[in-house]
């Protein structure tokens, strides 16, 4: 899983990722409550790990701005505050669950995995934008009711641009969760992969869907 860790005791995040990785899931550190809003902003994630008290934001707050934007995403609350009145302000306020500090990491884990299986099976087994349909249980991709055929890397890089449909997909993001590990960004890579792409999903007499973000990657259109 892409799992964003909002920590900013940095010894102590670093314990954490390590764990995560270690467990085979994919995490995204930020240490700044501002920055944690922008990232969450323009990245998918399947849970967020939040510490109730972090620089330039507080936890809570950034809880409420993304509930209130219609963000889903399950979200663990870590704090060391952990008597019941902190624990219930902060379900309250859209937590998923709530962890005090100190606690074991395979607690951690565990809890991770639960809330992960509680997301809404529908919403894992299609994605659409405009006429673009993604089957994710059966693999399959078709627009205007037309089948198209593509490669494993080609689905997974459509999968992720429309997952993040309306916001700027950075080509190291793509290397990062696609690829699973970084490349070069320079690299040309991913323009080789989305040019076959777009051939494939923009083909004639369809509008184009996926836009090149001059200088920094791509963006799937909101309409097309």
């Amino acid at each position: 899983m892409h799992i964003l860790l909002l920590e900013d005791d940095l010894q102590f995040a670093q314990y954490i990722a390590q764990g995560l990785r270690e467990a085979g899931h994919q995490p995204r550190h930020c240490a700044d409550g501002a920055e944690g809003l922008l990232v969450a902003s323009s990245e998918a994630f399947d849970v967020i790990v939040l510490d109730r008290m972090l620089p330039g934001m507080d936890g809570l707050q950034l809880l409420r701005a993304w509930r209130a934007r219609g963000d889903a995403t399950p979200v663990l609350i870590l704090s060391a505050l952990g008597d019941v009145d902190e624990r219930v302000t902060g379900l309250k306020a859209g937590g998923d669950d709530y962890l005090a500090k100190p606690f074991a990491l395979p607690e951690l884990l565990a809890r991770i995995e639960v809330l992960a299986r509680r997301r809404p099976l529908a919403a894992e087994q299609r994605l659409a934008v405009a006429d673009l349909e993604i089957d994710l249980l059966a693999r399959m991709v078709r627009r205007g009711g037309r089948r198209i055929e593509l490669t494993t890397r080609e689905f997974r890089i459509l999968e992720f641009l429309v997952r993040n449909t309306g916001r700027v997909v950075t080509r190291a993001m793509l290397l990062e969760h696609v690829w699973d590990y970084h490349f070069d960004p320079q690299t040309n890579i991913i323009d080789q992969h989305v040019s076959r792409l777009r051939q494939k999903i923009d083909r004639e007499p369809c509008l184009p869907l996926i836009e090149t973000v001059r200088g920094t990657g791509y963006r799937i259109r909101m309409s097309a």
